[in-house]
């Protein structure tokens, strides 16, 4: 299976909190974040690895110019105006087969992420695989329905009654999904959550995975939070808000598969 990162961003907020260093190049346990998500495919057993990072930030695509890895490694440079299109700035290096794309500041536990995708890979019975949380780590979260199976019936802007879910910024997707990306594009549909309801819109049948804990390090005080994640036991921060039967703050959630 291929893997891609999306590192295109240019990690304003964290730039206006004091931090210099390029977001993929920002350490967590001492691994540059684009680095951690390199092994983590690798040990997943990557067939590839494709990268698209922001052609303003040299030093990214320097540094990956660096790496000795036991698979190929794809780069493209270029600047882009959404997740979206940075995504489809990967697509020609995604086709033939199912991939998992993500951002390069998603942080999770390692485990939890491999069981994903193993779990994806052998499950034939739909286009993808959405990996979701209770915990909300984002200014607005993509809230996820879904119903038996955890298939996955609509996104919203908006919580919802019996709404459980968010989406964690991990997309496992078959080969279907690239014509639906173009379409999109040809279309102006302009943000990846767009671009996740016209995979329903067209069709494609979705279903959710509960990895547990997911972190965006968009925020300086994000990069202490991400390395908490290793162990997977320790608790929640406090500005987080778990979702569900039990809303409050500070709640860790649990993943049941």
């Amino acid at each position: 299976m291929r893997f891609a990162i999306i590192a295109a961003g240019d990690g304003s907020r964290l730039r206006q909190e004091g931090v210099e260093t390029p977001k993929p190049l920002v350490r967590i346990d001492g691994t540059p974040m684009v680095k951690r998500l390199i092994d983590i495919f690798c040990a997943c057993g990557a067939a590839d690895i494709s990268v698209i990072v922001n052609e303003g930030m040299p030093q990214v695509r320097d540094y990956l110019a660096t790496l000795s890895l036991p698979v190929p490694l794809h780069v493209v440079s270029k600047s882009t105006p959404s997740s979206m299109h940075s995504f489809y700035g990967l697509s020609h290096l995604l086709e033939g087969g199912k991939f998992i794309l993500t951002t390069v500041d998603t942080m999770f536990d390692e485990d939890e992420f491999r069981r994903y995708a193993e779990t994806f890979a052998s499950d034939d019975s739909c286009d993808g695989y959405m990996a979701v949380t209770r915990l909300i780590d984002d200014e607005k979260p993509l809230y996820v329905g879904v119903g038996a199976d955890m298939a996955i019936d609509r996104f919203a802007d908006t919580p919802f009654e019996g709404v459980r879910y968010v989406s964690g910024g991990i997309y496992g997707l078959a080969d279907s999904a690239l014509e639906v990306l173009r379409r999109s594009v040809e279309g102006g549909v302009s943000r990846m959550r767009n671009y996740q309801r016209a995979l329903l819109d067209a069709g494609l049948r979705l279903k959710a995975y509960d990895m547990g804990r997911i972190v965006d390090v968009d925020h300086a005080g994000d990069i202490a939070v991400a390395e908490t994640l290793g162990g997977g036991t320790s608790s929640c921060p406090e500005r987080k808000l778990q979702i569900g039967s039990d809303d409050r703050e500070g709640a860790c959630p649990h993943a049941p598969h």
